[in-house]
């Protein structure tokens, strides 16, 4: 099944649902933050983990209790798909056991 670009309103309905989640340029995008710096890096971890499950991969960035995801899929040109979102729905499951807020 190929993978298709969303419209504006299709992702403005789809972050509608993700609370944290908005949109930046071509990419959409949340911003975490820890307790410490080892429970940040866990959540690094644990992304990373799904992302090889979904075989579908975020840009990540890591800081002292923070980490931020932005995300877009390069094989429709940098589009933001459904893709996209399926990855930022299970990100938010693992969060909340991460202490992330």
């Amino acid at each position: 099944m190929a993978v298709e670009p969303l419209s504006q309103k299709e992702i403005e309905d789809r972050l509608a649902e993700l609370p944290g989640w908005s949109q930046e340029g071509d990419r959409i995008a949340r911003s975490y933050r820890f307790g410490s710096h080892f429970a940040a890096t866990a959540m690094v971890v644990h992304i990373a983990q799904v992302q090889e499950e979904l075989d579908h991969h975020s840009d990540l960035t890591l800081g002292y209790n923070t980490v931020v995801v932005t995300v877009n899929t390069h094989s429709v040109g940098g589009a933001v798909t459904e893709l996209d979102f399926r990855l930022a729905r299970r990100i938010e499951e693992l969060a909340p056991g991460h202490g992330a807020h």
